[in-house]
């Protein structure tokens, strides 16, 4: 939905060098006629803490397969974030389901003020200095591609000079 395949496309997960965490297990059960059979979902956050990170959800019978699967899938879903001075360039509110995440840049030194999963994912990301706030529902999933999904749409000078074929000078002057 929010997942942009060109900026996935053009980022090489086998080049970063990626460290992932661990943001939520969730144990299911299905009762069968012996009783009952369990199994594990895990949502993982991956990032080389320099720009880059990425999310996946793996499912399996067993906790250390639903959580290689989730790093698995976390890789083929890495984006590229836009950090200025250890911060993100400006406000975002992002949405996803009835979970919100709001985003504000800090100055530096203020340190990452976040919560649970939002806290993972800007972890992961490499960004320092943030005050990030989680709204409305506090389903991890939901969370993380809340956040997510903010962080992609995070427009930086250069992607404004591009959008407005105007060079970093013309767009600092207007």
């Amino acid at each position: 939905m929010f997942m942009s395949k060109k900026t996935a496309k053009n980022i090489k997960p086998g080049e970063l060098n990626l460290k992932e965490k661990l943001v939520h297990i969730n144990r299911t059960a299905k009762v069968v006629k012996g009783g009952k059979r369990f199994g594990f979902n895990a949502i993982v956050v991956v990032g080389d803490k320099e720009g880059h990170v990425g999310y996946g959800l793996g499912k399996a019978n067993e906790v250390q397969d639903a959580i290689a699967k989730g790093v698995e899938d976390g890789k083929k879903n890495v984006i590229k974030v836009p950090i200025v001075k250890g911060t993100i360039p400006h406000q975002i509110l992002a949405k996803y389901g009835s979970a919100k995440v709001m985003m504000k840049p800090a100055t530096p030194g203020t340190g990452l003020i976040a919560g649970g999963a939002v806290r993972a994912v800007l972890e992961m990301a490499g960004i320092h200095d943030i005050l990030a706030k989680s709204l409305g529902s506090s389903n991890p999933h939901n969370v993380v591609k809340a956040a997510i999904s903010g962080l992609e749409s995070i427009s930086d000078a250069y992607d404004v000079g591009e959008r407005r074929s105007k060079s970093l000078n013309e767009v600092f002057e207007s």
